[in-house]
């Protein structure tokens, strides 16, 4: 698996300007979480971040319902949802794709099949991933009360889910709780690329 990694960790490092993480072109440790607002839910609600202020920590899941990977880490979110339900942890997933597969009907009908315990958000601008510099389905954030990001990348060592060493959201989550930061803050996210339309340049 490090193999099929490494020249992608790499290409970041190339392309990521200093003041970025070490794979997020936007986004760095410590840097506050990007606000928004009005993002539509499989509820029929508008959202913004604000909406779990109260929240001791808020994991956010850039995902989808059209990639695999994203389709693998779906119950591994549900138990990590239910685990911390009561430790103040809020968890967002939020879907930027612009394809039928991943408008919101199909996001309502594929939180009914899963049995989705966890907010699901569409991001018709796509604006929201852009501003969390989000490349990737899955891409996982975790901000702490301050709303300060304390992790950005995988969820865990194993996109399939079958052999987790590090489960680096959940020690994320524990770190944040504590007031303390995890060993290790940032990973590569490792999953399909996200759908953004292509704008087209005026001549």
């Amino acid at each position: 698996m490090l193999r099929s990694i490494l020249p992608y960790a790499l290409l970041l490092l190339v392309i990521s300007p200093a003041w970025a993480g070490e794979f997020n072109q936007v986004l760095s440790i410590g840097d506050a979480a990007p606000m928004w607002n009005d993002l539509p839910g499989i509820d029929d609600g508008k959202h913004g971040l604000d909406d779990w202020k109260q929240a001791e920590v808020v994991v956010i899941a850039f995902t989808c319902n059209s990639c695999p990977y994203a389709t693998d880490v779906e119950q591994r979110l549900i138990a990590l949802t239910k685990d911390y339900k009561d430790h103040g942890v809020a968890v967002v997933a939020i879907n930027s794709n612009k394809v039928p597969d991943d408008e919101l009907p199909a996001m309502k009908e594929r939180a009914a099949t899963a049995k989705f315990n966890f907010a699901y958000l569409s991001d018709p601008t796509q604006q929201t991933a852009k501003a969390y510099g989000a490349i990737t389905t899955p891409e996982f954030y975790v901000l702490d009360k301050e709303r300060r990001v304390v992790y950005m990348g995988a969820m865990d060592d194993s996109p399939d889910g079958k052999q987790i060493e590090h489960p680096y959201v959940r020690q994320a989550i524990d770190a944040a709780l504590t007031g303390g930061k995890p060993a290790v803050a940032e990973t590569v996210p490792i999953g399909c690329r996200i759908r953004f339309q292509r704008v087209r340049r005026k001549r």
